[in-house]
């Protein structure tokens, strides 16, 4: 299969590599001062599940994704000061996570425009 026919999700490594980013990545967050108090009632096995499934959808792989669109779903963050910093620790820590994983930086850079895409609707702007 040519590079171009590849998904980003199998070019990332599928499954395997979606679940281990995204159990880093909540590591990270969890432990961010910046930004965990948005996670204080939050049970994080279904959160990494619903981010398992998006993140799935969101580079190309099978989707069982069945969330609230980005607005709704943050729109209690919202109410409780999120904000561009906010989502800069994130973006951050998605980043730092894709580097540790050892992710080639050209799907570094798909990743993070992925996600700065979901940025005005995460912020309900």
């Amino acid at each position: 299969m040519s590079a171009t026919a590849t998904t980003l999700y199998e070019q990332l490594g599928g499954e395997a590599a979606v679940n281990a980013a995204v159990d880093i990545f909540y590591r990270k967050v969890l432990d961010d001062h910046r930004i965990n108090r948005f996670f204080d009632h939050t049970d994080m096995e279904k959160q990494a599940a619903k981010q398992k499934a998006f993140l799935t959808m969101a580079f190309g792989g099978p989707n069982n994704y069945s969330g609230a669109d980005m607005r709704r779903g943050h729109a209690h963050l919202v109410k409780m000061g999120l904000d561009d910093s906010h989502f800069d620790a994130v973006m951050e820590h998605l980043t730092g996570t894709l580097r540790e994983l050892n992710v080639p930086q050209n799907l570094i850079d798909q990743v993070a425009a992925i996600a700065e895409s979901t940025r005005t609707d995460v912020l309900g702007r």
